[in-house]
């Protein structure tokens, strides 16, 4: 991002008591399937890293190509390889489940190692005193997607994560075609498990979204049939794109009953898509980023009253996801002493 040319708008009031300690600024924009801006804050064309909120796109070749049914991919294994798991039993046994349909193991895995998202995975691992495992890394399902990418192209497993590998660069195409950006104009940076990772506008990004659930027309049949998969597996299997409590990404999806998909990235960056409705025929693309990259405490209070705002989410459905927004300031005894409150009214373009 570029600090200068970025005026972010204040989307967040961190209270204490009767006075306001702390704010937190970013930049949201939400489009319509024609690409059109419905609601913006800040500004929108501030470049970032997609980082985790790409995975959807990350995984269109995996479908698009035909790999997916030639290994017998189950949705549950797409939404994973779409996903940022937390690392519990059944994300673990999905991923390995993915590298033995495609002849590999967790050895081929380049994402590297980190403690499970998931505390009460990581507490078990101390009990035992198991260090973690890769297929525990939140992106062992992407990975394991990009390997039978490879697999299925011929491309070398050994270097998958290349930028000059055929899997990256079908993936730079596919989140080129989507975001509208050519390819050469596209920033190139190394995610956290060390595969390509995408400047985009935040802009741009609602625009890829938008065209997740309601693809263009001049998009061919089979990336098409990619979105329908890859929306309708994030669906039905919500634990697998995060985990099975305490994710907001899950959470989100459970809540709208088939309504969004939403995918958060790291360092503040979050991604909606929801699909063609009453309110909103051609559907919506939404993306948001925290300036100062705070992923816990401002981001979901953000995201939740954005969504709000725009009448996606309905009161019952809020009341749901109570324990997100607004996010709870306690002292060192557990007790509330404050909250961290969205605090910002869209701005509707005629």
């Amino acid at each position: 991002m570029n600090p200068e040319a970025a005026c972010a708008a204040v989307l967040v009031e961190v209270w204490r008591g009767p006075i306001i300690e702390s704010l937190h600024r970013g930049h949201l924009i939400a489009v319509d399937g024609e690409g059109k801006t419905i609601a913006e804050l800040g500004d929108a064309g501030t470049v970032t890293f997609i980082r985790s909120s790409g995975k959807p796109f990350q995984a269109i070749p995996l479908v698009a190509s035909g790999a997916a049914d030639r290994f017998g991919l189950s949705e549950k294994e797409i939404a994973i390889a779409c996903g940022s798991h937390s690392g519990e039993p059944i994300h673990v046994e999905t991923a390995q489940s993915i590298l033995r349909k495609i002849g590999l193991d967790a050895k081929a895995l380049k994402c590297g190692v980190h403690e499970p998202f998931s505390a009460e995975a990581a507490r078990d691992l101390v009990k035992n005193q198991q260090p973690p495992s890769v297929l525990q890394n939140n992106c062992s399902g992407k990975h394991a997607g990009m390997l039978a990418l490879a697999k299925h192209l011929g491309a070398p497993t050994e270097s998958y994560d290349s930028p000059e590998n055929a899997v990256q660069q079908q993936i730079l195409s596919a989140v080129s075609d989507f975001s509208d950006i050519p390819e050469h104009e596209i920033p190139i940076g190394i995610d956290g498990c060390a595969v390509p990772v995408f400047g985009l506008s935040v802009r741009a990004m609602a625009l890829m979204y938008a065209r997740l659930v309601r693809p263009p027309s001049h998009f061919d049949a089979s990336v098409k049939n990619a979105c329908k998969r890859i929306l309708h597996a994030m669906m039905a299997y919500p634990e697998m794109v995060g985990g099975t409590k305490d994710r907001l990404d899950t959470e989100l999806i459970r809540a709208a009953g088939g309504r969004l998909i939403s995918k958060i990235g790291a360092e503040g960056v979050y991604t909606v898509g929801v699909l063609p409705c009453d309110d909103w025929p051609t559907g919506i693309g939404f993306a948001l980023k925290m300036e100062d990259g705070d992923d816990k405490r401002a981001r979901p209070p953000a995201v939740i009253e954005a969504l709000r705002q725009l009448r996606v989410l309905r009161d019952t459905e809020i009341s749901s996801l109570a324990s997100y927004a607004p996010t709870p300031i306690t002292n060192r005894r557990g007790e509330k002493v404050g909250e961290a409150r969205a605090a910002f009214s869209l701005k509707f373009s005629n």
